[in-house]
């Protein structure tokens, strides 16, 4: 029975809001982030990096505070300005390649992450945790939803699609070229419909967001301890979210570059895959794998189809199916020695909407040896992984949509 509810959501004005939203801040370069600021005095990163103004890095607890300042300024300027009534928010995301995702903004319950009714597949790490509740306790806001999917229901369906025929509070483009909009409902009846609605499924699903889940989480622990009269209507009880029907999740796969074979001459590495592969040459042809369990290659300028010999594998769990398990199990660990997949450098990620000569020109240069590519994973694999209390390899789904920061705020 997962729960959610409205909101008093701050958001951009109209007039600017295109100008406010911004991507994750750790997804532009150094160079982006400075033009950015330098010719966009209201973009959401002048919160986030708030040493720009003095020309200055700052970090931690100093930093955090210097966020909640230029916050605070944004709010006192009229930038910002909070709803008076808890309202969810219908949310569109149309991007350049014409990808529509239709969802809902909305306030969900830090104790259903903790009773596993909120359920993730990806494990996260402790200090990235700890650093990003500091950071929410200190500046008191979270700006950027978590993406939650949830099986499709026609009735939640409909209200999306009614809410989308009156005149949008927000539409805009960014410079991606994906175009934003924004409907609030603030009708108690409606807002009683969806809630009823969402407590009727049994659970959700994290696509992405793991560590803003986490991090919400032990938030809610921490202010709860302290807080005497507690009564689990307080605001640090929940965290935004942004809500997706299955259907509209889309997942791209992580392909793998690598800086060298473990020591390994060409020859000798092949030797050792066909222990675990059918391999077959395909010469200069780009190969991209079309079926679960096959896998590209490309290697000293040519490309390979591997074909995993099912004898030579083991099937026990959903995770054991799972493509980036596999490649994981059968050639990056055993072969090339990578154990650890999040900080090894000798490892690479280049998500699924690069096609194969972006591996191509990786390995070409010489800055990597060796690359690989494989199938997507899919909303079930990603279910029953979950659902199993099982977690996938870091790098293993890069979903869409992604989300912008700054549209809609949670206050805590």
């Amino acid at each position: 029975m997962p729960k959610i509810t409205p909101f008093k959501a701050v958001k951009p004005t109209r007039a600017i809001v295109g100008l406010v939203a911004a991507r994750p801040y750790q997804s532009y370069t150094i160079d982006e982030r400075e033009s950015r600021m330098a010719y966009n005095p209201f973009s959401f990163l002048h919160i986030v990096n708030p040493g720009y103004k003095y020309d200055q890095e700052v970090t931690g607890e100093e930093r955090y505070k210097l966020v909640k300042n230029r916050y605070l300024e944004f709010k006192e300027d009229g930038i910002f300005i909070q709803d008076k009534k808890p309202s969810f928010y219908v949310y569109k995301i149309v991007n350049r390649h014409k990808q529509e995702f239709s969802g809902i903004v909305a306030a969900t319950s830090a104790e259903d992450y903790e009773n596993d009714i909120i359920k993730k597949h990806e494990d996260t790490i402790a200090k990235r945790e700890e650093t990003f509740k500091s950071y929410l306790q200190t500046v008191g806001f979270n700006a950027e939803p978590v993406l939650l999917t949830y099986p499709d229901n026609a009735i939640i369906a409909n209200i999306i699609k009614e809410a989308q025929k009156e005149h949008a509070e927000f539409e805009f483009t960014m410079t991606y070229r994906d175009t934003h909009c924004l409907w609030k409902i603030d009708d108690d009846d409606t807002i009683a419909t969806i809630q009823n609605e969402f407590e009727k499924m049994k659970t959700i699903y994290i696509a992405d967001g793991h560590h803003r889940s986490a991090s919400s989480y032990l938030l809610h622990k921490d202010e709860k301890a302290k807080n005497p009269n507690h009564n689990g209507n307080e605001s640090y009880n929940f965290f935004m979210s942004y809500l997706i029907p299955e259907s509209d999740l889309v997942i791209h796969e992580f392909n793998r570059l690598i800086t060298d074979l473990n020591g390994l001459s060409k020859e000798a590495f092949l030797i050792q895959l066909d222990a675990s592969y059918r391999i077959e040459n395909r010469g200069q042809i780009p190969y991209k794998p079309a079926k679960p369990h096959h896998f590209s290659m490309y290697l000293d300028g040519e490309f390979y189809s591997l074909y995993l010999r099912k004898t030579a594998y083991e099937f026990k769990t959903a995770l054991d199916q799972l493509d980036a398990q596999i490649l994981y199990k059968t050639v990056l660990q055993s072969i090339l020695g990578i154990n650890d997949l999040r900080h090894d450098n000798r490892i690479s990620y280049v998500n699924g909407q690069h096609d194969m000569v972006t591996i191509k020109s990786g390995v070409d240069s010489g800055e990597y040896v060796v690359g690989f590519g494989m199938c997507p994973s899919n909303v079930e694999q990603m279910k029953q992984i979950a659902d199993e209390g099982l977690t996938m390899p870091p790098k293993s789904t890069y979903i869409l949509p992604k989300l912008r920061s700054g549209i809609t705020i949670y206050e805590y």
